[in-house]
C-alpha cells in the first residue's frame, strides 16, 4: 500500500505530540515535514531521529509556515494536519483554504486519537484562551489535594524551545533542574512556583514516556495545559478556565471551544471589575455548548508578598505575561489591570 504523505502544521508542541501518538510508527503514513510558527528559531531545524522512530532514520525537517502551499506541492502532500492552539476559527479556515487550493486534504485530529490513558487519576486544567488563569488554578488544586495527603505530580504542556533530543523527558524537582535543562524565562515562570512548593513537574517532548515516569511517583496527576490546547492525557476530571475579560472567546477560538464543550467544570475567572453582562455572555454560551457542566465563579486577586519593599517608592516596573498580550487578545494583563 502506498503511504499517504503528511505535513503537520505546528508550533513545537501539539504537532510533535500528534506525530508521536498517531503517526510515529504508523506505516500507513509518511510524515514529510513539519511547519512552524509562533516559536522563534524552531523552523529550519528538524525533529530528530532519536524521537522520530525507525520509519524516519534521518529525522523530519521543519520549515516556516509561510512556505505552506509551496511545500504541499513540492512534496506531493496528501494530508495537512493543523496542530497548534489559541487560533481563531477564521484563521484556521484560512489555512484550510490554502491547503485545499494547493491540492491536499486539511485535517484536525480529535481527542480519541491523541490522548493517552493513565493508570492514575488525572485532573486536567485547560482554558478557552491563553492567560485565562490556568497556572493559579493548577497551584490551588495541588494545594487542596496535598492537604488531603495525596502526592501530586504536575505534567506540563510542552515548551521544547531547546535541543529536542535532550528534552524527550524532563523532570523538575529543584531549582537546579531548571539550570540543568537550560530553561527559558517562560518555562521558569511556569515551573518555579510549583517547585518552590515541593511539587515535581514533568515536561518535554515524548509524553508517553513522560506519563510512564510520572505515574511511578504520583497518587494524582495534574495536567497543566498550555495556551488553550486539549489535554494530552485523558482526564478523570476536566477543568476549563474561561476569562470574564474576554466574553465570547470561549466559542470563537480553536481548540478552546472544544475544551469548553468537553469540560466537566467551567471556571468563569476574573469576575472582579467586569460588567455582569460579560459573565452572562459566558453563561449563555455555556447553556447551549455545555449545559450539563458545573460552573465556578472565581476572582484572581493580586497581592504583593513583600509590600514593605514598596514603601515610599515612586516608580514600579510592571512585567506582564507575554502570550496573554502577544496572541491572547488583551491589551493589558494582570499586572497593569490590577495596579
Amino acid at each position: 500500500m502506498k503511504r499517504l504523505k503528511v505535513l503537520i502544521m505546528g508550533a513545537a508542541g501539539r504537532d510533535f505530540h500528534n506525530f508521536n501518538t498517531y503517526y510515529r510508527d504508523n506505516k500507513r503514513y509518511e510524515v514529510s515535514a513539519f511547519t512552524a510558527t509562533q516559536i522563534p528559531n524552531i523552523s529550519s531545524r528538524s525533529y530528530p531521529p532519536e524521537l522520530s522512530g525507525t520509519l524516519y532514520p534521518k529525522g523530519i525537517p521543519i520549515y516556516p509556515e509561510e512556505n505552506l502551499a509551496q511545500l504541499v506541492k513540492e512534496h506531493g502532500i496528501n494530508q495537512v494536519v493543523f496542530a497548534y492552539s489559541d487560533i481563531d476559527h477564521e484563521y484556521v479556515m484560512h489555512r484550510a483554504s490554502i491547503v485545499i487550493a494547493a491540492g491536499a486534504d486539511f485535517l484536525l485530529l480529535g481527542s480519541e486519537s491523541t490522548m493517552f490513558d493513565s493508570i492514575k487519576p488525572v485532573i486536567a486544567v485547560c482554558a478557552v484562551r491563553t492567560g485565562s488563569g490556568k497556572s493559579p488554578t493548577t497551584r490551588r488544586i495541588c494545594t487542596i489535594l496535598r492537604a488531603r495527603g495525596k502526592k501530586i505530580v504536575v505534567v506540563r504542556h510542552p515548551m521544547p524551545y531547546g535541543e529536542l533530543r535532550k528534552q524527550a523527558v524532563q523532570r523538575f524537582a529543584t531549582l537546579e533542574d531548571l539550570e540543568k535543562h537550560e530553561c527559558t524565562i517562560e518555562e521558569r515562570e511556569e515551573y518555579e512556583p510549583l517547585i518552590d512548593s515541593g511539587i515535581v513537574v514533568y515536561a518535554g517532548v515524548d509524553y508517553k514516556a513522560i506519563l510512564h515516569k510520572a505515574e511511578q511517583e504520583a497518587d494524582v496527576i495534574v495536567w497543566d495545559g498550555g495556551n488553550n490546547d486539549l489535554p494530552f492525557i485523558r482526564p478523570s476530571l476536566h477543568i476549563v478556565v474561561s476569562d470574564a475579560r474576554r466574553p465570547g472567546h470561549e466559542v470563537r477560538f480553536h481548540p478552546g471551544e472544544a475544551n469548553f464543550r468537553m469540560a466537566d467544570v467551567i471556571i468563569i475567572n476574573k469576575i472582579e471589575n467586569v460588567h455582569d453582562q460579560s459573565v452572562q455572555t459566558i453563561i449563555k454560551n455555556k447553556s447551549y455548548a455545555n449545559s450539563r457542566t458545573r460552573t465556578i465563579y472565581a476572582r484572581m486577586t493580586q497581592f504583593v508578598d513583600k509590600p514593605q519593599l514598596l514603601k515610599e517608592k515612586t516608580r514600579a516596573l510592571i512585567v506582564e505575561d507575554g502570550p496573554t498580550l502577544t496572541h491572547g487578545g488583551l491589551s493589558t494583563g494582570a499586572a497593569i489591570y490590577h495596579s
